[in-house]
């Protein structure tokens, strides 16, 4: 068995503090047996506007932020899931939302561009959030060999779309690697349903990586962080605040859940009535 940790944080704009803080989490992490990490969504930077993160984006060639993930991966030897992390776009005003996974050398060995954007208008407040004014949406879906499993990546808003699960799981995933940063409302309604519902109806782990807090720029985040056998059983959870949560996967467990409950062979039987 492998033990993954996925970490917690209440993200503001200032870069430094936030890796300093990541930092700190990873070497919790790592204290704790972890193997896989996983970073939240936007844990380099929330900023106190949307444009912020434009301003900090950084190319495939490698910035401080991409530096900070594969020092850790080396440092500790373990793989890391770098949450989100702001890179060029094909237009100046606007970044890709990355998920950058490295592996326990620090080689950067997948990048996932999240695909769903949140522009919406939340239920019963005043919030809303237009995503796409300053990310560009990308078109990939990324599944990878990994020590743990094939591990599918994804982000946030990205988690109100079986079909896409779907098709990573036609591509072999086993596990799913979920930064995010769900706002309170949608959160309290809507994030451990959800996540819980990904992993029963995919068979497979899922790791849910989140923003849990108050931030500068006046948002709360609703945290949650947990991880998701494929039965859907919560094996860890953390409500709020920075931190982290740790659980054993045991991919002899998912292969016999697969076996004895065949559901995922049923999806090519058509019912006629």
């Amino acid at each position: 068995m492998t033990t993954v940790a996925c970490i917690q944080m209440a993200s503001g704009p200032n870069v430094g503090a936030n890796l300093l803080e990541a930092e700190r989490l990873i070497g919790m992490a790592v204290d704790k047996g972890g193997k896989l990490v996983v970073l939240p969504e936007n844990f380099a930077i929330m900023g106190k506007e949307e444009s912020d993160k434009v301003a900090v984006r950084e190319a495939d060639a490698g910035g401080p932020i991409q530096e900070f993930l594969a020092q850790q991966a080396a440092k500790h030897g373990i793989w890391l899931v770098g949450g989100t992390i702001p890179m060029v776009a094909g237009v100046d005003n606007k970044i890709r939302a990355a998920c950058l996974l490295y592996d326990d050398t620090g080689k950067q060995v997948a990048r996932y561009d999240k695909i769903h954007l949140f522009d919406v208008s939340v239920m019963d407040s005043d919030e809303s959030y237009t995503e796409s004014e300053t990310i560009e949406a990308g078109e990939q879906v990324v599944v990878v060999d990994t020590p743990f499993g094939k591990l599918g990546l994804a982000v946030c808003y990205d988690l109100r779309f079986p079909e896409l699960f779907r098709t990573m799981l036609d591509q072999g995933m086993e596990c799913l690697a979920m930064p995010a940063a769900f706002t309170a409302i949608t959160g309290r309604a809507h994030w451990e349903v959800l996540v819980r519902a990904r992993a029963i109806e995919n068979l497979c782990y899922v790791f849910a990586a989140a923003q849990g807090g108050y931030h500068i720029n006046g948002r709360e985040t609703w945290g949650h962080s947990m991880i998701v056998d494929p039965w859907g059983l919560v094996m860890n959870e953390l409500a709020n605040g920075s931190g982290l949560v740790c659980a054993p996967i045991d991919m002899e467990r998912l292969n016999n859940i697969r076996r004895t409950f065949p559901c995922l062979e049923h999806r090519n039987i058509v019912c006629k009535v």
